[in-house]
């Protein structure tokens, strides 16, 4: 399988682990580079969005880990009964 739930896991999990150290980053430069008076509402509605994007993105990954899991089961169950009649 090319797109298989084991290889979206990885990827979304990579995005999601991306975008949640790319909301600390800009929020810590918010914080610490910004001066009071400067515009920060356009940094707060970034960090915000990496935010959400990135616990949108784990919590994906998180949906094809379980479904992985079920097929890799579901071939192990398959491959248990084929062998058990097999040997009878």
């Amino acid at each position: 399988m090319p797109n298989s739930h084991s290889e979206k896991y990885v990827s979304n999990l990579l995005i999601g682990f991306s975008a949640l150290i790319g909301f600390a980053l800009i929020t810590f430069y918010a914080i610490f580079e910004l001066k009071k008076d400067s515009s920060w509402y356009f940094w707060a509605i970034v960090a915000a969005f990496l935010l959400c994007t990135g616990i949108y993105f784990c919590l994906i990954a998180i949906v094809h880990k379980v479904k992985s899991d079920f097929n890799r089961r579901a071939k192990q169950r398959e491959q248990q009964k084929t062998f058990t009649a097999d040997r009878i």
